[in-house]
């Protein structure tokens, strides 16, 4: 029988990138049942993307969950949770504070078979679907069996950023502005440094193109160490660390574009309708296939066969990611600012 829920948790404590690509169920609950109230559980640092969300009506903090749970659930009304991602300590806690409805995938952990009453069984190994699609078998004891297919999914973000002054500032010294994104916090195989810095002296030939090194800033430190040659183009600014995860948000959503591996940044942009390019290996569980940013401008590069050394989880990068050629990408990037030159041309016609 299909769950009837007047308000949902949905729990991801994971990954900025994880959490952007379980937003659009929040969307389809919505379609299904207008009034039910949406509250989304997360860590502190991935809040304020999900705060954006409209379809979004709550966002706990995990930190500040984490102290006392049973009063969480004994004020919220909770009536169903979904663990979008597997976590013993809290289906154990909606367990015992007897939440009618627990969501869990019960092929992934052993322990939701007993913390969870509503159990679906999915694995993602093997699969086709794209994560983002791997989200909606969460919402199949609300009676939807349906798995969208992954074009209809970008419809299903909706966000609502707002401008920052000091965002728009930097951007109205250049006409076109991209987002370089070059780690990925160790979430996904990065593209050579080399191949950026060959990147932006490519793009030097075209004065109106500025780009934007974002990262944290432990990352803009491992720039500064490593990458001394990119840093020092006159076409590169480096904004590493300088921003909230909030300000990069607009940051992102006021650029012309963004270049970027798999990590949350890339999610976040083709989330928001930006022009976004993914650098991706073909090998799974890294792939494209699974991982590619969705959004209505969003496309990635990836060759067709695996490298040799690919299946090395742990190696920051590989002759997959080297392969893939900086004239290629700076192909794209042509394209988007001819693209972006024909839209401004058509504004002020």
């Amino acid at each position: 029988m299909a769950i009837t829920s007047s308000h949902v948790l949905i729990c991801r404590t994971d990954n900025i990138g994880d959490v952007v690509l379980t937003l659009p169920i929040t969307a389809r609950l919505k379609q299904l049942d207008p009034s039910i109230k949406i509250s989304f559980l997360c860590r502190a640092y991935a809040a304020s993307v999900v705060r954006h969300c409209r379809s979004v009506d709550e966002v706990v903090e995990l930190e500040s969950f984490l102290p006392s749970p049973a009063d969480y659930f004994a004020k919220s009304g909770v009536d169903t949770v979904i663990f979008a991602q597997p976590d013993r300590h809290l289906a154990f806690e909606a367990f015992k504070a007897r939440v009618p409805n627990r969501i869990g995938n019960a092929r992934h952990k052993l322990y939701q078979l007993f913390y969870c009453n509503r159990r679906v069984r999915f694995k993602k190994g093997t699969s086709e679907y794209h994560e983002a699609q791997h989200n909606f078998e969460f919402l199949r004891p609300f009676g939807i069996d349906t798995i969208p297919e992954l074009a209809a999914i970008p419809a299903l973000y909706d966000f609502d950023i707002p401008q920052i002054q000091k965002v728009k500032q930097l951007f109205q010294q250049h006409p076109f502005n991209l987002i370089i994104h070059t780690k990925s916090n160790g979430h996904g195989r990065e593209w050579p440094i080399d191949h950026y810095t060959t990147l932006a002296k490519l793009l030097s030939k075209d004065q109106n193109i500025q780009l934007w090194l974002t990262g944290s800033p432990a990352e803009g430190q491992w720039l500064a160490e490593n990458a001394a040659e990119l840093l020092q183009q006159p076409n590169v600014s480096n904004v590493c660390g300088k921003f909230t995860l909030d300000e990069l948000t607009s940051f992102i959503q006021s650029a012309d574009g963004l270049i970027a591996s798999g990590t949350g940044p890339l999610h976040i942009s083709a989330a928001l309708g930006q022009r976004t390019l993914g650098l991706f290996p073909p090998t799974r569980p890294m792939h494209p296939g699974r991982w590619a940013p969705l959004g209505k401008r969003a496309q990635t590069l990836c060759l067709s066969t695996s490298c040799v050394g690919c299946k090395d989880s742990k190696a920051a990068s590989c002759d997959c990611m080297r392969n893939l050629a900086p004239g290629s990408v700076e192909e794209i990037v042509l394209q988007w600012l001819a693209e972006a030159q024909g839209a401004n041309a058509q504004i002020n016609a």
